[in-house]
């Protein structure tokens, strides 16, 4: 890469994460505000721990994504394995098109569209909005994420093995947990990671599903930042934004011990 390629990608990094560092730095600010440094102090992190109302929406907002994601995980991967395995060219074509649909449409069209979903079923069967409605539509828009990382995988796979499994006497069971699985694994892996930060960092469709007695953290910031700027709100972004990067590194850590050990079992056979 020559000189102003290295510069281009060195400028836009800065634009990117300059003000995430700006945040990050003034949340140790005991001024309070972002307007000039004073000295360094952890008061603004000790006032968020000590905040009942803050800390169970950080564990509504945790609880939520990591629910939404091991269950879209689930269900995105044996759908991709579903659309694969499908005999019919239309009928998948047409599954296809339906995944990737809700992955272009727009935030608010899904959100309105999960409102008057439950709002009409809340008539029904007298249910609110609150922690299954957010679940439930956090689920929806992370299994088409899931499966998008998932079937490529399927396509790129060795189908020999898979055939070989089976002259050997392997149930499809078998195939499924032995063969078919484990080789899916970095991109079911990539899918869980992928659909974990979608469901912290959406806003949009929270917003429409959320109810009075229930809140994910991303509606939060946002209802305490019309009231003003406040350093717990710079306190829960940095501790989010590591959180992320922590996982970011993690996936990529698990990722090269999974090529390791295929690497590994690859040279034994």
């Amino acid at each position: 890469m020559k000189w102003y390629g290295k510069l281009y990608i060195g400028i836009l990094l800065v634009v990117l994460y300059l003000p995430i560092f700006f945040l990050m730095f003034y949340s140790f600010n005991s001024a309070g505000n972002m307007v000039h440094f004073e000295h360094f102090t952890l008061e603004h992190y000790q006032a968020l721990f000590q905040d009942d109302h803050l800390m169970s929406v950080i564990f509504n907002t945790i609880a939520v994504a990591l629910l939404s994601a091991a269950v879209s995980t689930i269900i995105g991967t044996f759908g991709a394995i579903s659309i694969y395995y499908l005999r019919n060219k239309k009928f998948k074509l047409t599954l296809l098109t339906l995944n990737n649909v809700l992955m272009v449409s727009s935030d608010v069209v899904i959100g309105a569209s999960f409102l008057i979903m439950f709002t009409a079923l809340g008539h029904i069967f007298g249910l609110g909005l609150g922690f299954g409605t957010v679940l439930a539509s956090h689920i929806a828009f992370c299994i088409p994420i899931v499966v998008i990382l998932v079937l490529p995988q399927l396509y790129e796979m060795n189908h020999n093995m898979l055939n070989a499994a089976r002259d050997l006497g392997a149930t499809e069971s078998q195939v499924l947990g032995r063969i078919l699985l484990p080789n899916l694994m970095p991109a079911i892996i990539g899918g869980f990671f992928m659909a974990l930060t979608y469901s912290l960092d959406d806003f949009t469709v929270s917003f429409f599903v959320t109810g009075n007695g229930f809140s994910v953290l991303s509606v939060e910031v946002y209802a305490m930042a019309r009231k003003g700027i406040s350093m717990e709100i710079n306190a829960i972004s940095t501790i989010l934004f590591l959180a992320i990067v922590l996982g970011i590194i993690g996936y990529y850590a698990l990722q090269n011990t999974l090529k390791r050990r295929s690497a590994k079992r690859g040279a034994i056979e």
